[in-house]
């Protein structure tokens, strides 16, 4: 049987004219989503162990950038070259012969038996000192904080003594989070930008973020090993990625990039044994290193004395009270009776190593080289291209109330002079 489509055709005709008119027909336009207009916030970013001729390796494009699209220099500790004293002092504006974090571990006479460590969230250590974000956080200025020591303090608190030992009172950060190392350094980037995902009424205007990979590598491979290269260039991506992600959400930001302290390379092969000056029957070695600090036993202070204050090889002792002033530091009762500093790359060891070791430290003299720390400051409130003059890092708390709009703050050991020329006029905040 023969079909005819004769009458068909032209009905087909007709609804694929139809179907193809309507795929034709223009989209409606998209709804216009307002995009919000944020106000500069202000990031500070310390990179534990960053010595400042790091961004001279070639692996730090992120940070080399920011570096000189805005102003960095160089940057002297606080004594003890340590962390927790000096990121104290960059967030009091305090030396720590004042603020009280005056090691990284230390005794109070008004506690016997306690030690402080790195560890310690008792208030009763951190009080003497108020901290940036306690300050804005009472100014109405809301706060975060990632890992920087200290901030997971209740300050201004007293813990009690007995179990479970709750603080009553003091203030922390609207946000913060415990240190903890596995945390991987894009989880804490993570972090940051999740507190800035939030609605602009509990959105913070000033954050802190803390790396310590570069001084972990530092320490155990040295300043000049592959591995601290390594780490250098790993921190480096995660600053991009943070940069991608501030980006991404509109975000301006005056960021303010730091070190804590710089790093020396060390031997087991340069190394002074302190129990062939001092018998330890006369003195207790409290803390070793590049420097070491001695209780002397009862009635041995004047033994201890004669071995002590004389001329060394490879170090240089002092009573606390007699340090050079270009330390600030030995009034404090927490410094203990007696302090020995090492020549560079040298180590005050309680003992004689029982094997050849090399690496890194820090804690040295702040004004060497090797101590020099990172400075990098960028955003809307900075003009770019800036070669700032040595300075030391007291001054970094006066600048970033400076930033934040918090009044400049009162017997401080540091002002924001160092960054006149840096700033713009408009300072926005």
């Amino acid at each position: 049987m023969r079909f005819s489509f004769a009458p068909i055709l032209p009905a087909l005709a007709l609804g694929l004219s139809a179907c193809v008119s309507v795929v034709q027909r223009p989209a409606p336009p998209a709804p216009q989503v307002a995009v919000e207009a944020r106000a500069p916030i202000t990031v500070l970013v310390s990179i534990d162990g960053f010595h400042l001729s790091y961004l001279d390796r070639g692996v730090t494009p992120n940070l080399s950038r920011l570096a000189a699209e805005g102003a960095t220099g160089e940057m002297r500790p606080s004594f003890p070259s340590k962390t927790f004293p000096n990121h104290w002092t960059l967030v009091t504006g305090m030396v720590p012969d004042r603020h009280g974090i005056v090691a990284n571990s230390f005794e109070d006479p008004a506690r016997p038996g306690e030690t402080f460590t790195m560890a310690s969230d008792d208030p009763f250590w951190w009080n003497a000192a108020e901290p940036i974000w306690v300050t804005a956080e009472k100014a109405g200025v809301r706060t975060g904080t990632i890992f920087w020591p200290g901030s997971n303090v209740g300050w201004g608190g007293a813990r009690a003594g007995e179990w479970p030992n709750k603080v009553a009172g003091g203030t922390r950060p609207s946000s913060w989070q415990q240190y903890a190392e596995p945390v991987s350094e894009a989880q804490r980037v993570d972090a940051v930008v999740d507190l800035l995902r939030r609605p602009a009424a509990t959105r913070a205007r000033f954050l802190t973020l803390y790396f310590e990979a570069v001084d972990t590598a530092g320490h155990q491979f040295g300043p000049a090993a592959r591995e601290t290269t390594d780490a250098v260039a790993e921190v480096d991506r995660s600053i991009g990625r943070l940069l991608s992600e501030l980006a991404a959400l509109g975000q301006p930001a005056n960021l303010v990039i730091v070190s804590d302290h710089g790093m020396a390379a060390t031997s087991t092969e340069r190394t002074v044994a302190l129990d062939k000056v001092v018998p330890a029957a006369d003195a207790r070695v409290f803390e070793a290193g590049p420097y070491a600090t001695f209780y002397p036993a009862p009635g041995r202070e004047r033994a201890v004395e004669r071995a002590l204050l004389k001329p060394h090889p490879h170090m240089q002792c002092w009573r606390k009270g007699e340090m050079p002033a270009r330390f600030r530091y030995g009034t404090n009762q927490r410094i203990p009776p007696y302090l020995c500093l090492a020549e560079m790359g040298w180590t005050l060891a309680k003992t004689a190593p029982a094997k050849p070791m090399a690496g890194g430290n820090h804690g040295y003299d702040p004004h060497a080289p090797e101590m020099r720390a990172l400075f990098v400051a960028n955003g809307p409130a900075f003009r770019p291209g800036v070669k700032l003059q040595p300075f030391d890092n007291v001054s970094v708390a006066p600048l970033l109330r400076e930033l934040i709009g918090l009044p400049a703050g009162r017997g401080l050991d540091g002002t924001a002079a160092p960054f006149e020329d840096a700033l713009t006029t408009s300072r926005s905040r």
